[in-house]
Parts: structure tokens; C-alpha cells; sequence
């Protein structure tokens, strides 16, 4: 009964404010919450070291960051040399040598790494000490090796290889160098001759210069107090020597002042990488940051972006575009991305600059602005809730000589962004009008189609390093020759039909290399083809006794195998597996349901070959490259469908010997690239007609 009575109580009391409420009208939104960003507490050492600690007693651990105030190093023809610094770094000091180093951070259970411009190092606080005082010894005793050095070398450029034929890779070099220039340190490119030019000198003398505590802020989040660690600091940091530091001058960057078209050329795309890009002045702290961002994530902030729902949702051309606007001390930059299928890359470029065009033309919707400040709002709280983020707070204010309650009102201004602020904004920092437009792409389907774009009605042709070509295009086959005609130059070349069809089994042998987070690993690769229709591939890492992944088809069923887990050969792969275990499928490739087309010549590592189109019966398209001289396959691209998006691989052939006394040719060099990951390989055994047993493919 007494419940009963408060609940009366309660409509009555409540009864003339539903009376008095109109849901005809939009409510108005509250005031900006009160932001409490916690307790920030610094001091300063007499060598110039600025420190900022935040207490954090959730968890006994501790972080400590260490940032420096480097504004962009201009690398010249040595460009590259400062990623080397993050393992040189952490490679051994003068008073611990590499092993020794790694076996005390082991033993503590810690992280620590550094690079150019500074360095990281999380624990638990019990151990907080040594964490100390190794992070002080590689601050203040590093000790560069030669031999490490070689190895940083061998390793960058196994991944520049890679990153020959990666499009987003070769997108991000070439805006770079449009936007920047290449005598800026944001728009230089490491390229091979700039890593081979890279000394240990050169390394060391960065390290002298820029590894100052004058310029350094360090960071302190955890389980600790300002009266128990400002002492620590003291002692493992106060002998840091200060030093003069040079400011670096760069060239003034030339925004572009028409629309620009910028193509790379890449072999064997099925889809295009698109940039729309230019830099802008926009620095850190300025009031004009959050007001852009605002306008950004209408824009192309995320999924709920206006790039996003028109190319995406409303055309179904690509998994996703984006854009951003970067603040930045130097030089901030506009960008809007987009992958897209061949056919519908210049549709996705209109499409592109004109939701840019729509920012600056139509006012946005209040509804629109409100979820956006709702979202953006959420995110900035549950940041705070990151102890990390409130020291990097402290530390921007201080760096970028900001409002000392700039992050105090960060929600207040957030809230205060009106539909007029954001044209505005738009206004000055989206212009589809002065633009590089950087597509990454096939250049017999999509290039011209471009041209519409550039304000001049031409296109620049740039490698994947940013430099300026005269692309070579696809040119005519002889009149007359077919892709029949090519396919019977390389079955002739590799021994002829009749040879092929008297292999009954081959097992082919190779060892390969791939790079495995910064590790060189050894890999044996073995392929088994028997008549009929029976198949088996193994990749094995013999520095670990072990099959990484295995592929068997006994004729008429299969499975793959992946770290112990077996997965059976799905009904709509069986075609496929056929036409890989079948040796002589380069005689009938029809039965399969591929289609080879020849659409031209090209030079392949500067070698003339012939170009022919392909299509398997499942869609999947791709090119085989075979020399005019020689009639050997020198190249082959295939690309399939992922829900990630088109996956293209390609594949090198060289160095053709025959399988000693067979008459058989097989390509004895392979080079496999997918991805940002490059295999070499290199046959060592090749086998015919030895009787492999059935039980092989069992």
C-alpha cells in the first residue's frame, strides 16, 4: 500500500510537466558537461627535462614515455635512417650488450622500445627501478653495431620490395611527395639507394644531437606518487647531458592551386586506390581544430560519414571511404580515400568531390551536427578514462604552448560548434578545387578516364617512389597472333605437349625466405602432382621442425591444414584444386573454365613478353606475362575477391634449367608477393616419374 501511494504521489507531482511538454519540438541539447581531466603534476630537472606524472593506483603498474620536441628531420639521400634508430637503440649499450639487455627486460616482464623521436617502457611497479635505469642506459649509452646495422639494412629493404606492388603503399609515397615536395621531411621516400647510402655515422650522429633532455618530455602514468618517483627520476636522469639542438629549415610547401591528376601505374589491378589530397595550415592548439574535426566526421569520419554512406551504401563500390584533416606544427593535410572497383574509379573521384563541394556549398543538418558532437563527445570521455592520455594531454599543452585549459573546455567548445561553424570550416580547409588526385591503379582501364579531372585535361604519371615516368603502355600483338599461339610457344619452350603428358608424378622442392616481424625465416616449400587429379603442397619452417600449412587433394576430395586445425576442401573449390593438380592443364585449360585472352605486349624486368588476360570459372581475374624471345611464363598476377577487398598476388619466374634428364624446363627462381610480404625462393630438387605413393595424398 505505501508503494502505491508514493507512485500516486509521483504522477501527481509529474502530471503538469507531461501537460506542459510539446514533442512537436527537437529538445534543446543541455550544457557541456565538467570535464575533471585528474591530477597532473611536473617538474623539471636542471638539464632541461620536463616531467609530467599521473597518478593511476588501479593497477601496480607504470609507464613511462619519453617524447622529443623533433619537428621533422630532413634525411636527404640517406632517407630512412632514422627508422633504423628503434632497433639500433635497443641493441645493446655501452655497459650491456644486446643478449644482456634483452635477458634484464625479460626478466622484469617489461616492454620497453624507442625510435627517432623517443622512447617507451611499461612494467610493474616493483620493478619500476630497473626499468629506469635501463631506459636511462639506452638513452644516454647506446652503442651502435656495424653488424646490427646490416641486419636493420637487409631487413628494410626485403620490405621496401614488398612494398613495390602494395597500392596503399604506393598511394602513400606519392601524395607524400606531391603534397610535401621531396626537400621536405614529409614528403621524402626511402627508396633502395637511400637505405644502401645509410652510414652508422650518420645513425650516431642523430642519436648525439637529437637524444637531449632539454628537448625531452617524459611521461609518467601509474601506480606511483610525485614524492616517491620524482627522486628516481632524479637519479637514473640527472646525468643526462643537455645539449644544443639545431633547428632545421624547410622549404615553404606549395599547396596546389588547380586540381591536379597524379596516376601510378600498377600491373595486374582489379581495383583503384584514390586520394584526394593537399596540405593545409592547421596547427596544433589553433581554434580551428575542433571545429574540423567536427566537419571531418561528417565528412568521412567513419561509417556514418557522408564519403562513406554515398560510395559505399548508396553505389556499393567500395568497402569503405574516408577522409581526414590533420593538424599539424608544420604542415597539416587534407585527405579523402576511397578503393574502388576499375570500372567505377572515375565515378568514385566525382563522387568524392562533390560531397567535398556539398561541405562547402550546403549547410549541414542540425540533426547531423548534434549525433556527430554526441559521438565525438563519448569518445573524448571515455579517452580521459586513459590515464596515457590525460599525461599526452599535459604534455601537448606544454609543447605546443596551448591554452592551459584547452582540454578543461574541450567538451564546452566541442558543444558550441554551430552549422555555420562548420561551413565555415569547410570552406577554408575542403577544396575539391585545388587538389591532388592521386590513383593508384591499372593503366590500360582507368588512367584516361581520369583525365576529366586535372584542370589542364592531362595526367601525370609517377612509380611508387614518387617520381615522375613516361609510362609504358600495352602496346599491339603481332597482327595475327592469339593467346593458343603464345600457350603453344611455352609448352614447346618448357619440352612440349608430348613430354607433359608423359609425367605421371613431380615433386618440386624449394626453399624460401620471408621476413617474420623483423626476423629473416628459412622456409621449405614442396609441391606433389600425380595422375590423376591428386595434389599436396606443404609450407614447412625447418628452423622449427614443423608444417606451417599443408594442401591435399586425393582426386576427388581434399582439406587444408593451418596450426593443427584441419579444414575440408569446400564443394566450389573442387574445380579449382583440379586445375592445380592437373599437369598438363596449360593443354586444355578450357576444361576448367579459364579463359586467356591476349590483349598485348608489355616489358617484364625489362624483357619483351606477351599479355594475356585471365579468367577462371569463378570470376577471378589476373595476367600471365610470357617472353616473345623465349616463349617462358615470366609473370603471373592473379586477384581474388576477400571480404577485406580485392587481394592481388604476384608471382616472378626466372632462371629456367631442365629436370636433369627429362627434357622438362621448370623455372628454378620463384618470387611470390602478397601483400607487404615478398618470398623468394629457389628450387632444390625436382623429381619426374619417381612413383610418388598414393599415401602422400591421403
Amino acid at each position: 500500500m505505501k508503494k502505491l501511494i508514493v507512485f500516486i504521489l509521483t504522477i501527481a507531482l509529474t502530471a503538469p510537466a507531461f501537460a506542459q511538454l510539446d514533442r512537436s519540438k527537437r529538445p534543446e541539447p543541455g550544457p557541456a558537461p565538467e570535464i575533471s581531466l585528474g591530477k597532473t603534476e611536473s617538474f623539471v630537472l636542471p638539464n632541461g627535462l620536463k616531467v609530467f606524472v599521473v597518478e593511476n593506483h588501479k593497477l601496480p603498474m607504470v609507464t613511462f614515455s619519453i617524447q622529443l620536441d623533433v619537428e621533422g628531420i630532413l634525411e636527404g639521400d640517406m632517407a630512412g635512417y632514422t627508422t633504423f634508430l628503434s632497433e639500433l637503440m635497443t641493441a645493446g649499450t655501452k655497459n650491456r650488450s644486446k643478449d644482456e639487455l634483452n635477458k634484464e627486460i625479460d626478466y622484469i616482464g617489461a616492454r620497453l622500445s624507442a625510435s627517432a623521436t623517443g622512447m617507451f617502457g611499461r612494467g610493474l611497479k616493483k620493478h619500476q627501478e630497473k626499468l629506469l635505469d635501463l631506459m636511462s642506459d639506452i638513452a644516454m649509452n647506446a652503442d651502435f653495431k656495424a653488424d646490427e646495422m646490416e641486419k636493420v639494412r637487409k631487413r628494410t629493404l626485403s620490405g621496401l620490395k614488398a612494398s613495390e606492388n602494395e597500392p596503399d603503399e604506393m598511394l602513400s609515397n606519392v601524395a607524400a611527395a606531391l603534397n610535401f615536395g621531396k626537400d621536405h621531411p614529409y614528403g621524402e621516400v626511402m627508396t633502395e639507394e637511400t637505405v644502401n647510402n645509410i652510414t652508422l655515422d650518420k645513425c650516431k650522429e642523430h642519436y648525439n644531437t637529437y637524444y637531449r633532455p632539454n628537448i625531452a618530455y617524459m611521461a609518467i602514468v601509474g601506480d606511483v606518487t610525485m614524492k616517491e618517483i620524482k627522486p628516481l627520476i632524479e637519479k637514473y636522469f640527472g646525468k643526462w647531458q643537455k645539449g644544443d639542438v639545431p633547428k632545421q629549415n624547410f622549404p615553404a610547401v606549395k599547396a596546389p592551386t588547380t586540381t591536379n591528376v597524379a596516376f601510378v601505374p600498377r600491373d595486374g589491378s582489379v581495383q583503384s586506390v584514390i586520394n584526394v589530397t593537399y596540405p593545409i595550415d592547421l596547427p596544433d592548439g589553433h581554434p580551428d581544430v575542433i571545429k574540423a574535426k567536427v566537419a571531418n566526421a561528417i565528412l568521412g569520419g567513419g561509417s556514418t560519414g557522408r564519403l562513406f554512406l554515398n560510395l559505399r551504401e548508396t553505389h556499393a563500390w567500395t568497402y569503405g571511404s574516408y577522409s581526414s584533416i590533420s593538424q599539424d606544427m608544420i604542415k597539416g593535410r587534407f585527405t579523402a580515400y576511397a578503393k574502388c572497383r576499375n570500372e567505377v574509379s572515375d565515378s568514385s573521384v566525382a563522387e568524392i568531390l562533390k560531397e567535398m563541394k556539398r561541405m562547402r556549398n550546403e549547410k549541414v543538418t542540425q540533426e547531423d551536427l548534434d549525433r556527430q558532437i554526441s559521438y565525438m563527445s563519448g569518445g573524448f570521455a571515455i579517452g580521459l578514462e586513459n590515464a596515457q592520455t590525460v599525461a599526452q594531454y599535459a604534455i601537448n599543452i606544454e609543447r605546443y604552448n596551448m591554452p592551459k585549459d584547452y582540454y578543461q573546455n574541450y567538451l564546452k567548445n566541442l558543444s558550441a560548434v554551430t552549422v555555420d561553424d562548420v561551413q565555415a570550416i569547410a570552406k577554408k580547409y575542403i577544396d575539391p578545387s585545388k587538389a591532388n588526385i592521386v590513383v593508384v591503379g591499372s593503366l590500360d582501364e582507368v588512367a584516361e578516364t581520369l583525365a576529366k579531372f586535372d584542370a589542364d585535361g592531362k595526367i601525370d604519371y609517377y612509380d611508387n617512389y614518387g617520381n615522375k615516368i613516361q609510362p609504358e603502355k600495352k602496346s599491339a600483338a603481332p597482327e595475327g597472333m592469339t593467346a593458343e599461339q603464345v600457350m603453344k610457344s611455352y609448352i614447346k619452350a618448357i619440352g612440349g605437349a608430348e613430354k607433359l603428358k608423359s609425367i605421371k608424378d613431380l615433386k618440386v622442392v624449394m626453399m624460401g625466405k620471408m621476413d617474420a616481424g623483423g626476423q629473416e625465416l628459412e622456409l621449405e616449400i614442396v609441391e606433389m602432382q600425380k595422375v590423376p587429379f591428386k595434389y599436396k603442397q606443404t609450407l614447412g619452417i625447418p628452423a622449427m621442425g614443423m608444417i606451417a600449412q599443408k594442401q591435399v587433394f586425393d582426386g576427388t576430395k581434399g582439406y587444408m591444414e593451418a596450426q593443427g586445425q584441419k579444414i575440408p576442401l569446400e564443394e566450389d573449390k573442387m574445380n579449382e584444386i583440379k586445375a592445380q593438380a592437373d599437369i598438363c592443364v596449360e593443354l586444355h585449360p578450357e576444361q576448367y573454365g579459364i579463359k586467356k585472352t591476349l590483349t598485348g605486349m608489355e616489358k617484364v624486368n625489362g624483357e619483351e613478353a606477351y599479355v594475356l588476360d585471365v579468367v577462371d570459372a569463378g570470376g577471378n581475374k589476373g595476367n600471365e606475362y610470357y617472353s616473345t624471345q623465349t616463349g617462358y611464363l615470366l609473370k603471373k598476377t592473379t586477384t581474388q575477391e576477400t571480404p577485406q577487398g580485392a587481394v592481388t598476388t604476384t608471382t616472378e619466374y626466372a632462371d629456367y634449367k631442365e629436370v636433369p634428364g627429362t627434357g622438362y624446363w621448370l623455372a628454378h627462381s620463384v618470387t611470390l608477393t602478397a601483400g607487404p610480404q615478398v618470398i623468394p625462393a629457389k628450387v632444390q630438387s625436382a623429381a619426374i616419374n619417381q612413383g610418388i605413393d598414393n599415401s602422400e595424398f591421403e
